[in-house]
């Protein structure tokens, strides 16, 4: 047996793996997604912007079984991604979590990409640049905000309970592998029972894997080079 109560070590390696990835796919789905809205608002002005991001902004306070509810009616049988049957399967939960942590990273790094100065884009197109060219520039320049946002998207994917219990089911197999059940859904099992104990060691282990993911973050920002070619 591993630490407190019923926990074993089989069981904690699963369900941190399920965590792990289905938390990574969101955000690498939210990223490849988001970025590259937050550079066409960032960039363009057109009409309905104003409307445009202050939906986005909204959708950082989307309530997460409200999200589970909709993903789940889009996952049926009858619904329609149902032909897909992914409902109560890991991919259906990345699903879930991408919706939640899209706003937050495309809100935040809209703000980065907003805040690179109008004089800097000006010039970098007056010495002859193309628009991908003042794109990777302004990338470069906005990566603080950009590496924030990535941060804060992981941290509301793998803080999620509500949606990945509703589309993923909390499954876990007889040989205590767990197929769909997070840290933060074991976490919630194990408080229904009054192993508060096993809830806190669990508790503490998903604390230190987002404190893990944003140290990994700040470092890999700080080794970028800044603007005069040194970290800042």
């Amino acid at each position: 047996m591993f630490g407190l109560g019923d926990l074993n070590l089989t069981y904690l390696v699963s369900i941190t793996a399920v965590s792990l990835y289905v938390s990574t796919a969101a955000v690498a789905l939210s990223a490849a997604i988001g970025l590259p809205i937050s550079l066409l608002v960032g960039f363009r002005d057109f009409t309905g912007k104003s409307a445009v991001t202050s939906l986005i902004s909204t959708g950082m306070g989307f309530p997460s079984v409200v999200v589970g509810l909709v993903v789940l009616l889009a996952l049926s049988r009858s619904g329609p991604l149902g032909a897909f049957e992914l409902l109560f399967t890991p991919e259906a939960m990345i699903l879930s979590q991408t919706v939640l942590a899209l706003p937050v990273l495309v809100s935040v790094s809209l703000s980065a990409v907003q805040s690179v100065p109008q004089d800097l884009r000006d010039a970098a197109f007056a010495a002859g640049g193309t628009s991908t060219d003042v794109a990777l520039l302004v990338v470069r320049e906005a990566r603080y905000g950009i590496v924030t946002a990535l941060l804060a998207a992981y941290g509301r994917a793998i803080s999620e309970v509500g949606s990945v219990l509703i589309v993923g089911g909390n499954i876990v197999f007889s040989d205590s592998t767990s197929f769909t059940r997070t840290l933060t859904t074991a976490i919630t099992v194990e408080a229904r029972k009054g192993n508060i104990e096993t809830g806190i060691a669990l508790g503490a282990i998903l604390l230190a894997l987002v404190l893990g993911v944003n140290a990994l973050g700040a470092r890999f920002r700080d080794r970028t080079p800044g603007r005069n070619g040194r970290g800042r």
